[in-house]
């Protein structure tokens, strides 16, 4: 049965979850030159955590989701939560670099879990109209999470040192256990006789569509996104501060027309992701365009992923929902791998 309101708390539980994600997944890049000192390795090697966490998160989201399946669905979130407690707990005391790779390993395992999980546990808390709106509210983790949790990490390392940073994550996640288990509702694995089979899913009306523009965009944004630097010399911060602040609002914006005109508005951002790379191409030497295009670029970006995944739950259903997104997640991944 369907809460009458809309279920902020819960799904903040969720938001909170990709949040914590995303800060697990990326802190390290920030942390290099501390981490290097006490784990006693050169900085490359300490680079090498954040892509364990990526690769392990995009190898695990599939065979994972297709284990777990069948198990009822807050244990599953729980538990993921509490591995990511442990790992960074583990991360946050460990003076020996093996220690610190293999927890990071298993923390990107229990990424790609929680990513295959979070499109579809807030698709089905809320009433189809709602979808879109729901998803838009726990993705917007991510950009929180880019915006203040990583810097915020990032300082509190900077005065405590970079242990206090994961021991804060560690606590965090732990904390998520509980709010998850007061706010979100219980729902039920999916029964052996009735799951569809993987291939399947991926056959599915649309899927496919979904998932090849999911690759096609992340490549481009993020081959853009790691070199944007020589296309605004002397204006980095500015366009990656124009990105950011573009983002917020492509989300809220995503989050109150999605459920009415989920095509439509997909197609639009695509278009003007494509209009603001050429405008980049073409025109970034002058401020006003490369300004211009970074905020075009931000506000479609930051709503495109709530899109697909929007479309990605409609076109496999809520029940097939966590094996589409966990294709999606293995995807998403090698598309910033090739971008």
């Amino acid at each position: 049965m369907l809460p009458d309101t809309f279920p902020w708390w819960g799904l903040l539980a969720l938001t909170t979850a990709a949040f914590t994600d995303v800060v697990t997944d990326l802190l390290p890049a920030g942390l290099l030159p501390q981490m290097s000192t006490d784990l006693h390795v050169p900085e490359a090697r300490v680079g090498l955590l954040v892509s364990a966490f990526a690769i392990a998160s995009a190898l695990a989201a599939i065979p994972v989701t297709a284990v777990l399946r069948g198990l009822p669905r807050r244990p599953v979130l729980i538990a993921v939560l509490a591995g990511f407690a442990l790992l960074n707990a583990v991360t946050a005391v460990s003076g020996w670099y093996p220690l610190t790779f293999a927890a990071r390993l298993l923390a990107g395992v229990m990424g790609g879990t929680l990513w295959s999980m979070l499109a579809g546990y807030a698709a089905r808390m809320v009433p189809v109209r709602q979808r879109g709106r729901a998803i838009a509210v726990v993705l917007a983790g991510i950009t929180v999470a880019l915006a203040a949790g990583i810097p915020a990490g990032t300082a509190l390392a900077g005065a405590l040192g970079w242990r206090a940073s994961f021991g804060l994550l560690a606590g965090l996640a732990l904390l998520l256990t509980a709010w998850i288990r007061w706010q979100v509702p219980a729902f039920a694995g999916e029964p052996a006789g009735r799951r569809t089979p993987l291939r399947r899913v991926a056959r599915q009306p649309g899927i496919r569509a979904v998932l090849a523009v999911t690759a096609l965009l992340l490549t481009g944004h993020q081959a853009m996104y790691t070199y944007v630097a020589p296309f605004a010399p002397g204006r980095t911060s500015a366009v990656l501060l124009v990105f950011g602040g573009a983002t917020v609002a492509g989300i809220w914006i995503t989050g109150a027309v999605a459920d009415r005109y989920l095509r439509p508005v997909l197609l639009a951002a695509l278009g003007l992701i494509a209009v603001a790379m050429l405008v980049l191409g073409l025109a970034a030497r002058a401020p006003a365009a490369l300004l211009t295009a970074a905020a075009l670029w931000g506000a479609a970006f930051g709503g495109a992923p709530t899109l697909l995944q929007t479309a990605l739950v409609d076109a496999s259903g809520p029940a097939s929902a966590d094996v589409a997104t966990a294709l999606q997640t293995t995807v998403y991944n090698v598309g910033i791998a090739a971008g």
